[in-house]
């Protein structure tokens, strides 16, 4: 759980300001479940440039609450939470600072959205909170309000969680608050877990991650894990002491995210897919004067027109473009190359296999294959739902290459590449990313797909 917290001080010497207006949006990772938005009384002068740069001045303050009117309130809101800022340290010094004066020792985790963003946005040209949500495409009104710089932070720090797919920024918060605590009810482990589809992440005592799933109904397929008796749920069952997750919107970025966070953070339980979630591939073969087509295991240096997940596909895919693109069998891996195919026989195949067809019209035909399966736009989006009815998704695809994906609630956020790239989390484009893109291509498993070039 977050506490997303703004301050405005008063202005002066260090550890004598005073705060004159808080805003605290208590935020569980999915949603502001509590919030807080108050001017503040400091009993104190203002600084000149202070009233210049927020607005604020002494007049407005008279009737405003004091701080120790707020105080309890904010303990409740921020209790059991990590406190997010942008350049925290400052927020957290001034609130320790007024609760010191009431007697109070306050002490909470803090997260700083500034030093995030330098490690996860390397490239922004400055790291100021205004400078920085405009570069990304996020709105903010009343710059140098509280409750207007909290909401835009708040903003950033979602998309800064989804920029991390090593999950450091989770695995740090729950190895904060939850060492050596393991719960002692595994209903205690998923009463805050929506059903809806995401990505899933199982962590141990120390808040090391050790198995990564994906489910269109998360809450069912951890409850699964947690009454299950095959090996793995056991295992599960005995190491689990908390669950994270991170909605997804859409099944093609959940199967996205699930595949690439495997093999970016390694969990000791997800064996299968450490490595390779599509182990079978069909591979153009150049160097006969037929090319021919060969299903085999992926090997990594090799290309592929397809990957599957099993050879069983693999064949089902092959006979499909046989029959499709009049290809001769013999002249694949499922037939043999010294002998007239069955096709031959039957008038079905224009007769590679027997040197009736040339050559050059028999590889034209694999050459279709090879363009059918190539995105439909050199550049594009694939739109599609977020995670609420606010929100879209895209896939971005530039130059023919799978980028990565994204989520924006405002067409501009999305209006040139560079607002594109803003907003992007990059995944390697590798034969698992691009098999399960075109298959939701093919399958037509999106809302819209948006020519770039043609805007």
């Amino acid at each position: 759980m977050y506490a997303i917290l703004d301050i405005e001080t008063t202005g002066g010497k260090y550890n004598e300001e005073g705060i004159t207006e808080i805003a605290v949006y208590k935020y569980d990772g999915q949603k502001v479940v509590d919030q807080l938005s108050s001017l503040v009384n400091p009993l104190r002068e203002i600084q000149p440039f202070v009233e210049r740069l927020t607005g604020i001045n002494s007049k407005i303050l008279v009737n405003a609450p004091k701080f120790f009117e707020l105080a309890k309130r904010i303990v409740e809101i921020t209790n059991g939470c990590v406190i997010v800022a942008h350049n925290a340290e400052f927020d957290y010094r001034i609130l320790q600072t007024e609760f010191r004066r009431l007697g109070y020792a306050f002490e909470s985790h803090s997260l700083c959205t500034v030093a995030l963003s330098q490690k996860l946005l390397p490239d922004a040209e400055s790291y100021k909170l205004g400078n920085l949500v405009r570069s990304l495409g996020i709105p903010i009104t009343d710059r140098h309000r509280a409750h207007g710089d909290a909401l835009a932070t708040l903003e950033l720090f979602k998309l800064l969680l989804e920029k991390d797919s090593k999950k450091e920024i989770i695995n740090t918060y729950v190895k904060e608050l939850n060492r050596n605590k393991v719960p002692t009810k595994f209903l205690n482990v998923i009463e805050e877990i929506p059903s809806e589809i995401g990505v899933y992440y199982i962590h141990d005592s120390e808040g090391n991650i050790f198995y990564i799933g994906k489910s269109k109904n998360i809450k069912k397929r951890v409850l699964n894990h947690l009454t299950g008796a095959n090996s793995k749920a056991i295992k599960i069952q005995k190491k689990i002491a908390r669950v994270s997750y991170e909605l997804c919107g859409n099944e093609c970025i959940a199967l996205i995210k699930e595949q690439h966070e495997i093999k970016s953070n390694q969990p000791i339980l997800n064996h299968a897919l450490k490595f390779r979630h599509f182990t079978m591939g069909i591979r153009l073969d150049i160097t006969t004067p037929y090319h021919r087509l060969i299903i085999e295991p992926v090997i990594h240096d090799k290309d592929y027109l397809e990957v599957f997940k099993n050879k069983k596909d693999a064949n089902r895919k092959l006979r499909w473009w046989i029959e499709n693109f009049t290809l001769c069998e013999s002249q694949t891996s499922l037939g043999n190359p010294n002998k007239a195919c069955f096709g031959n026989g039957i008038k079905e195949c224009k007769g590679a296999c027997v040197g009736d067809e040339s050559t050059k019209t028999y590889n034209k035909r694999l050459i279709k294959i090879r363009k059918s399966l190539q995105y439909p736009h050199k550049n594009m989006l694939l739109i599609d739902k977020g995670n609420a009815t606010s929100e879209k998704s895209f896939i971005f695809i530039q130059n023919f290459v799978f980028q990565g994906y994204g989520y924006f609630k405002l067409n501009h956020q999305i209006k040139t590449i560079k607002a594109i790239k803003a907003r992007l989390t990059p995944i390697e484009n590798n034969r698992d990313t691009q098999a399960l893109v075109r298959s939701f291509i093919r399958r037509e498993k999106y809302k819209k797909i948006l020519d770039l070039d043609a805007v």
